[in-house]
């Protein structure tokens, strides 16, 4: 029975972590290909305003991740995490293969990037539910001792869809002519991540649901499960979550999907190698989320937000123009993987802090909705305002943006208590005395 029970985490990191690959893939996939499709659906304009027409359109995607977020995650903590984790890769096979079949302008006009909006729009829906839906899962299934550890696993597959994402982009960069990728080689990826979806959804129809989301079943006098209502009994938390995003987002999705574009437009180096780059430092990356994660089991979660905090607060200035000037493939590498070690202080446990200030019967909605709207303001404009910077001539600009966002969420690391040392919160409602003051003091208090 033990050993059953030792093997039960490593099953749940699978089955939650399968999917979050899958998802990732195709939400990052587009921004992968941007450079090739961008022209296909938005042909007027030089290199730079083309690829602004499609960060927009990459981020109206975030915009519907709070209402992903707050669907979804409401659908978690009412249904169970793993009808929510089924049904948000549904619609991402469903959002991919839209983009896989979108006519080009050429074609009909402005009808494909009419197509190409719709397919965001559900992506945005289906990943605002994965990411709550998966961190509130691995930290369910998690010992309370290595929540950390297997939390990271959430960015191990997000990194790897990511990473897979780039390596198709490298395999066709080097099996197909520059001509035929801004043709119609473009189009695999999506349909790899249509058929990867499709799989994953009848994979996931034998997970096995959380002990601490079905040892808590409803009953009179229980908390409302995933209502706005109740999550609104904790606006403190609520506000902590999206404090402590801000930093992390906009660094992540710079050193990320930005990268590659940063790359090949700013430093210079041919798509090709750019995309070499980004892939050989986020396969580190990924080595180091749950080396990371486990670190934070032995010293505390805030050690490692404050420093990622630090580092990115000091670091994004000099870092990124250094990059800015570099010509090498290897002094790209390193500038990069430097700045992804920084980062890593954030990724590789945001997920467990998150669920770790929630109570089960609102731990997915408490993720989801405040961790989407700071993505939406911040991570996934991040690419936007960096184009936007660079078409303006006015590129530092964005560097001192990050680092300012930084900033921020350094604050709350500086003054928010420690969550990885306590048990997860029970399901219960804060009494009205309190008022929002009593489990919601534990989340800030304490460390401040």
């Amino acid at each position: 029975m033990q050993a059953r029970a030792n093997r039960m985490p490593w099953k749940s990191v699978i089955g939650g972590s399968v999917g979050n690959l899958v998802e990732w893939y195709d939400w990052f996939v587009y921004t992968t290909f941007a450079t090739y499709f961008a022209g296909a659906f938005f042909p007027h304009g030089n290199a730079t305003a083309q690829l602004l027409n499609t960060a927009a359109v990459f981020a109206v995607g975030f915009f519907m991740r709070p209402v992903g977020g707050w669907l979804l995650g409401r659908y978690a903590d009412r249904r169970g995490r793993k009808a929510a984790l089924t049904l948000s890769v549904a619609l991402m096979s469903v959002s991919a293969l839209l983009v896989a079949m979108a006519p080009t302008y050429r074609q009909a006009g402005n009808l494909g990037a009419g197509v190409l909006l719709v397919a965001r729009l559900l992506q945005g829906l289906s990943v605002g539910g994965e990411y709550a839906a998966s961190a509130t899962y691995l930290t369910e299934a998690s010992h309370s001792n290595r929540r950390g550890f297997t939390s990271s696993f959430q960015y191990v597959s997000m990194t790897l869809g990511q990473l897979v994402g780039l390596g198709l982009q490298i395999i066709l960069q080097r099996t197909m002519t520059n001509a035929e990728l801004h043709s119609y080689g473009w189009r695999i990826p999506f349909l790899v991540g249509t058929v990867g979806a499709a799989v994953v959804l009848w994979l996931r129809r034998s997970m096995v649901e959380t002990q601490a989301y079905t040892a808590e079943e409803p009953g009179a006098g229980s908390p409302e499960r995933g209502t706005v209502r109740e999550l609104l009994r904790h606006k403190r938390e609520f506000a902590l979550v999206m404090a402590l995003t801000i930093g992390g987002t906009v660094a992540y999705y710079t050193y990320t999907t930005y990268l590659t574009k940063y790359l090949s437009n700013t430093v210079g180096l041919s798509k090709n190698d750019a995309s070499l780059v980004s892939f050989c430092a986020l396969f580190v990356f990924m080595l180091l989320q749950p080396l990371a994660g486990a670190l934070s089991d032995r010293v505390g979660r805030r050690p490692l937000l404050i420093a990622f905090g630090i580092g990115s607060l000091f670091g994004t200035v000099p870092l990124m123009t250094m990059l800015s000037h570099t010509r090498t493939f290897g002094g790209a590498l390193l500038l990069s993987l430097a700045a992804l070690v920084i980062v890593s202080g954030y990724t590789s446990i945001n997920a467990a802090v998150k669920a770790e200030l929630f109570p089960t019967h609102v731990r997915a909605l408490g993720v989801a909705l405040p961790y989407a709207l700071a993505n939406a303001l911040f991570g996934g404009t991040a690419e936007y305002v960096a184009l936007w910077f660079k078409n303006a001539s006015m590129e530092s600009g964005f560097y001192w943006y990050v680092s300012a966002c930084a900033g921020i969420s350094l604050i709350v690391y500086l003054a928010m208590r420690e969550t990885g040392k306590a048990e997860l919160p029970p399901a219960q409602r804060p009494a009205l005395a309190e008022g929002c003051g009593g489990a919601v003091e534990a989340a800030v208090g304490g460390a401040a």
